[in-house]
């Protein structure tokens, strides 16, 4: 290499700053509270990995740094404390958390950052590393949702019809059967990729999900991300934007996904721990404004693009079985429909334990044909009226004939029971549930004639 003014050869400069060991600038551990780890001498950036360097372990232990407080960096682990005492060095990486991506990942199991747990490790020959955290689409970007995505559900497809780009609420209780619901939403639907993401799980549920309710028809076309309960809440709250990631990715080249949440009451419980950590004040029943303020941040990754779809459902465990605790209530006001578990039906053993009463899709009316919204509507009505009904008709008070519209729901009330339940192992084409609808409104409408 020579300067062109002057002919100087500076090949043997260039390869001396070519090779120059450059110097990291390294901090070190003052003080470790609860789940924050205090570090000087370090200049990173709000969701920057850094390296904990622990005398006697082979691999450092990686910490995101979440905050800062008068001139010390606040970090907290991607894993454990157990090793790291004042003194510590800290070396900031000057990146943020990604996740390898790729075909390969298909029939993989991965933890909260995106390392394979168990089974198919097709994930190591995946080259292409994709950021964590990212921004929702631009709305103008998005395309509308004008397309039918059949799940298989009969209760679902017929009067709480989805979307292909919708993002829906399972808001539930503890013990109803949201995961068997998942179970069957993953094998049945009409995606090209699962993506599935069980976020502060119990560590026997995950293999009882991907075995018994996913089983290996499901995993073969699906990505499962695993955070379970006992993980640190930074992982648990990764475990959630590693699987929107791996969606995103996938979405991006142009397919149709499905993400399925399993929970982000959860993910909410994580952000609140990372809250309090750092020293937000608790607002609403102990959640901190961060929760608040995160929450659109996750569900508004999902949903369409311009090239492609990301058919989310979302679990929301309600405390107590009430629909209107905080964080039910800032997600149903996010999402484009919800869907209800009740445990009342799942004590009279339906299942799945869909209320369609209380159970809403905002987009149905835009993406089903008139004759459908009519017959979903008579299906409800008849629903509405018998169970309005209902203490009457039990104690033998009501007389046969004297309303015709309790007659009509007395009449047809076994055969919308009958079909709203559905064995899980029984799935049911969206044509199948059309057909079903058209012949009981024909039926219905001659009688009711």
């Amino acid at each position: 290499m020579r300067m062109p003014e002057t002919g100087i050869d500076l090949t043997r400069w260039w390869d001396k700053v070519h090779n120059a060991k450059v110097l990291t600038v390294t901090g070190e551990v003052t003080k470790v509270v609860g789940l924050t780890i205090d570090v000087v001498g370090i200049e990173a950036s709000i969701g920057e990995i850094c390296h904990i360097l622990v005398p006697g372990q082979e691999k450092p232990v990686d910490a995101e740094v979440v905050g800062f407080r008068e001139g010390t960096s606040l970090l907290m682990p991607l894993g454990e404390l157990q090793g790291i005492y004042p003194g510590n060095p800290v070396v900031p990486t000057g990146q943020a958390l990604t996740v390898r991506v790729g075909d390969d990942l298909l029939g993989c199991i991965l933890d909260g950052l995106g390392r394979p747990i168990g089974g198919n490790t097709g994930n190591k020959s995946c080259k292409v590393k994709f950021p964590v955290n990212n921004p929702p689409p631009n709305p103008l970007n998005r395309q509308r949702i004008t397309e039918v995505l059949g799940t298989g559900v009969r209760a679902i497809d017929s009067v709480l019809t989805c979307g292909k780009g919708q993002r829906i609420g399972i808001f539930a209780g503890s013990g109803v059967g949201k995961s068997t619901l998942l179970g069957m939403i993953a094998r049945y639907s009409e995606v090209d990729i699962n993506v599935i993401a069980l976020i502060g799980e119990r560590g026997r549920e995950v293999l009882d999900f991907i075995e018994s309710d996913l089983g290996a028809e499901g995993l073969a076309r699906s990505v499962v991300v695993a955070a379970t309960s006992d993980q640190p809440a930074l992982i648990r709250l990764k475990g959630a934007m590693v699987a929107t990631a791996i969606a995103e990715y996938f979405r991006n080249r142009g397919k149709n996904v499905m993400l399925l949440m399993d929970s982000v009451t959860r993910f909410a419980m994580a952000q609140r721990e990372v809250g309090l950590a750092v020293g937000e004040p608790p607002a609403t029943k102990g959640y901190t404004p961060s929760v608040f303020a995160l929450l659109p941040k996750l569900l508004e990754r999902t949903g369409m693009s311009p090239r492609g779809s990301i058919t989310a459902f979302y679990t929301v465990l309600v405390d107590g079985d009430d629909m209107n605790e905080p964080i039910a209530d800032a997600v149903r006001g996010i999402l484009d429909g919800h869907i209800v578990l009740k445990r009342q039906l799942a004590a009279k053993n339906h299942y799945p334990a869909i209320d369609v009463l209380t159970s809403v899709s905002r987009v149905m009316s835009d993406i089903v044909t008139p004759e459908h919204m009519d017959r979903a509507a008579r299906l409800r009505d008849l629903l509405s009226t018998y169970q309005q009904a209902e203490d009457l008709i039990n104690i033998g008070a009501y007389n046969f004939g004297t309303n015709p519209s309790i007659d009509n729901a007395i009449r047809y009330y076994d055969d919308i029971i009958q079909f709203l339940r559905q064995p899980p192992n029984e799935p049911w084409s969206f044509s199948d549930t059309l057909a079903w609808l058209n012949s009981f409104g024909e039926k219905e409408g001659l009688e009711h004639g």
